[in-house]
C-alpha cells in the first residue's frame, strides 16, 4: 500500500517541479527583460524619422526616473519609411496630450533612452495613443554644431590671411623694397643730421654760456625793474585808458567823413583840371595860351631892349 502510494506520489512532484521550473523560467525572462508580470502595462506609440540606434528594452525616463521601456521597434506599416517605437509604461502617472517622446543618450557610450519631457496640456493621453517626437542630436553631430562656428571662422582667417599675403606680395615688390631701402636709408641721414645738430648745440651751448648767462641776467633785471616800477606802468595804462575814452568820445567818424568829402572835392578840382576846364586847367593843358604869352614876354623884352637902345625915339622932351 505505501508503495503504492509512493508511486503515484512521484508524478506528481515531478509535474509540479516542472510547472516550477516553468514559472522560474518565464518570471527570470521578464525579470531579465524588466518586465513585471503582475502589474498593469500602459502601451504607447512615437514615430521617427530615425531613431539613433534605439532597441527593445531600453528605458522610457520621465525626469530620470525610469517608468517603462521600450516594447518593439518597427517600419510604419503606411511604407512611409518612420519608425514605430511602442513603449510599455509600468507608471500610471498622467502624460498630458502635448508630452514630447524625445530620444537622447543615457550614457557616455552612446546607449540610447526615450525621455517623456511633460507638456503643459489639460488633456491627458490615453492608452495606445502616439505622442509627439523629437531626437537629440548624437555626440558627433553634437561635436560638429560646436566645431562648425570654429571652422567657419578658421576659414575666414585662412581667407583672410590669404588675401594680406598677396596683398603684401603685390605691395613689397622690387620697386617698393628699393624704395624702402632708400626711405630707411634717408631716415639714417635724417638721424645723422639730427644727431650733429644736438652736437652742434651742445657746443653752442657751452661756448655761448657766458652770453646767455648775461642774456638772463638781463631779462632777470627786467623783470625787477618792471615789478619796481609796476606804479608807474598802472599810470601809463591808465593814461591810455583816458585818452582811449576821450577818443571814443570823440567826433572822430564825422571829422574822417570831413577830411574824406575835402579830399573828394579836390580830387574833383584836380579832375577839372586835367580836363582843361577853367582857367588853371587851360594854363596847364592849352599850349596855346603859353605860346602867346610866350610870344608877348618876347616882343617885351624886345621892346625894352629898344627902349634901351634909342630912347629918343620913345621919350621927346620940349621945354617950350
Amino acid at each position: 500500500m505505501a508503495e503504492t502510494k509512493k508511486k503515484r506520489s512521484k508524478p506528481i512532484i515531478i509535474g509540479a517541479s516542472f510547472i516550477a521550473a516553468i514559472v522560474i523560467f518565464v518570471w527570470g525572462f521578464n525579470f531579465l527583460k524588466s518586465t513585471a508580470l503582475f502589474q498593469k502595462e500602459n502601451i504607447y506609440y512615437a514615430s521617427y524619422e530615425k531613431v539613433n540606434g534605439l532597441i527593445k528594452a531600453n528605458p522610457v525616463v520621465i525626469n530620470g526616473l525610469r517608468v517603462g521601456q521600450v516594447k518593439n521597434v518597427y517600419f510604419n506599416p503606411d511604407m512611409s519609411g518612420n519608425i514605430m517605437v511602442s513603449m510599455m509604461l509600468t507608471s500610471d502617472f498622467p502624460l498630458p496630450s502635448n508630452t514630447v517622446a524625445r530620444i537622447f543618450s543615457s550614457d557616455i557610450m552612446g546607449s540610447k533612452a526615450i525621455e517623456l519631457v511633460l507638456g503643459d496640456s489639460k488633456t491627458i493621453l490615453q492608452e495606445g495613443d502616439t505622442l509627439p517626437t523629437s531626437v537629440e542630436a548624437g555626440l558627433m553631430a553634437e561635436v560638429n554644431a560646436q566645431v562648425q562656428p570654429i571652422k567657419k571662422k578658421a576659414e575666414a582667417l585662412l581667407g583672410s590671411i590669404d588675401t594680406l599675403v598677396i596683398a603684401f606680395q603685390s605691395i613689397f615688390n622690387e620697386t617698393a623694397r628699393k624704395n624702402l631701402k632708400e626711405t630707411f636709408e634717408h631716415l639714417d641721414k635724417t638721424f645723422a643730421n639730427l644727431q650733429n645738430a644736438t652736437s652742434n648745440i651742445d657746443t653752442l651751448v657751452v661756448e655761448e654760456s657766458s652770453r646767455i648767462s648775461a642774456i638772463l641776467l638781463n631779462l632777470d633785471s627786467l623783470t625787477t625793474a618792471l615789478n619796481e616800477n609796476k606804479g608807474n606802468i598802472s599810470t601809463i595804462i591808465e593814461n591810455f585808458k583816458v585818452i582811449s575814452d576821450s577818443l571814443s568820445k570823440s567826433e572822430i567818424p564825422g571829422t574822417f567823413a570831413r577830411a574824406n568829402k575835402v579830399l573828394d572835392d579836390m580830387q574833383a578840382v584836380l579832375n577839372k583840371v586835367n580836363s582843361g576846364e577853367g582857367t588853371i586847367g587851360m594854363l596847364i593843358n592849352d599850349d596855346s595860351l603859353y605860346l602867346e604869352l610866350n610870344r608877348s614876354a618876347t616882343a617885351l623884352d624886345s621892346l625894352l631892349n629898344d627902349i634901351k637902345k634909342n630912347p629918343k625915339r620913345y621919350v621927346r622932351f620940349s621945354l617950350f
